[in-house]
């Protein structure tokens, strides 16, 4: 159970780094530019640390579903929607979303059995436990906002008055 505690924390460190450093290339290179650079760096490293690793039995996929090959493009439209969410929310705020969104749809598709996933009861301490993620999303959200006009009335009295002498 640690190790995997561990890999997710790595796993959330990772995506927070990854979604800043994707906003600063798609200040400069673009959106497409961007998505093609990420996924394309990644399936370079995954396919060399793959065969490094694993070998030729990179390639064994015994009894794969044929919808599990599309899930390189679900990549694409991770990429493309958070590179844009970080561009107009800034980067906490939009990932604070992503991950309250994406806890929540894990729960429904897991309450469901959806996807092949074993079908897990849904309880109301589970619903409570989004809620108050979602709440604290929300709390974030509008926290500061006094002191934040308060900043730009400020700046904006400061930037009149060096006009002024």
């Amino acid at each position: 159970m640690f190790l995997g505690l561990f890999f997710a924390v790595l796993a959330g460190l990772l995506v927070g780094l990854q979604n800043i450093f994707n906003a600063k290339v798609n200040e400069q290179a673009g959106t497409w530019a961007t998505t093609a650079l990420v996924l394309g760096l990644g399936f370079l490293a995954s396919m060399t640390l793959g065969l490094v690793f694993e070998g030729i039995g990179l390639f064994t996929m015994n009894n794969m579903k044929t919808w599990h090959w599309f899930s390189g493009l679900i990549g694409v439209g991770v990429v493309v929607c958070l590179v844009q969410g970080t561009r107009l929310l800034g980067p906490t705020y939009a990932i604070a979303i992503v991950l309250t969104s994406q806890l929540g749809f894990a729960l429904l598709w897991d309450s469901l059995g959806w996807f092949g996933l074993e079908k897990i009861p849904f309880t109301f301490q589970q619903l409570v436990g989004v809620l108050v993620i979602a709440g604290g999303v929300i709390v974030f959200k509008f926290s500061g906002t006094k002191e934040k006009k308060e900043i730009k009335q400020v700046q904006k009295s400061m930037k009149q008055y060096s006009l002024g002498r």
